[in-house]
């Protein structure tokens, strides 16, 4: 029996794409695990569920391999496991296609190292491009990641509150500000005058 599992890092992402294309390949809805948690880890509960469900003669089809873990080491470890209860594993959209229905065939194993790989680079590459437009956008002056939920007429009255000696949460009851958000956002209190020369 051939098993479906889609995967995206967030619950903001789709999984419409992956899902189509395993029904299209003849796979049952029913029969499509699902995730909506980062590849980072394997406690998953869609990927959990598949892998009590999943049988000796049975496949698991992903839409690319890259969805059954982050690392080329979680992948292949994944894949070992599976085969060793006489699971499969097949992928429909990589540019290498793989089935290790026969873990013997060198082909496949070669395969799925290579994809694997290429998953794990290609993830780096886009985590150092990321971090490079964001250092370059700093450099400009502008603002980078989620817009503030701050304004600064907010801020500068918790740092007046806070200042004029308010708590935390005086400043949280009068501003309307989270306890976290002040924390992160709140620049530090300047250091009090030690000596007559810090005056």
């Amino acid at each position: 029996m051939e098993l479906g599992y889609a995967r995206v890092s967030t619950t903001k992402q789709d999984l419409e794409r992956q899902i189509n294309a395993l029904t299209a390949a003849g796979i049952e809805p029913a029969k499509v695990y699902v995730d909506k948690k980062s590849g980072a880890t394997t406690d998953r509960p869609g990927l959990q569920a598949l892998l009590e469900y999943a049988r000796d003669g049975d496949a698991i089809v992903v839409h690319t391999l890259d969805r059954l873990g982050r690392t080329v080491r979680d992948t292949l470890n994944l894949i070992h496991d599976l085969r060793a209860r006489g699971i499969g594993v097949r992928n429909l959209a990589d540019p290498i296609r793989i089935d290790s229905s026969d873990p013997d065939d060198p082909m496949a194993q070669l395969s799925v190292v290579l994809l694997a790989l290429f998953a794990q680079m290609e993830r780096t590459y886009t985590l150092e491009r990321a971090a490079h437009a964001r250092q370059v956008a700093t450099a400009k002056g502008r603002r980078t990641g989620r817009p503030s939920v701050v304004s600064e007429s907010q801020l500068a009255h918790a740092i007046q509150l806070r200042d004029g000696g308010a708590t935390i949460s005086e400043i949280v009851t009068k501003t309307g500000l989270t306890r976290s958000t002040l924390y992160r956002h709140l620049p530090p209190k300047p250091d009090e005058p030690v000596t007559v020369a810090d005056l």
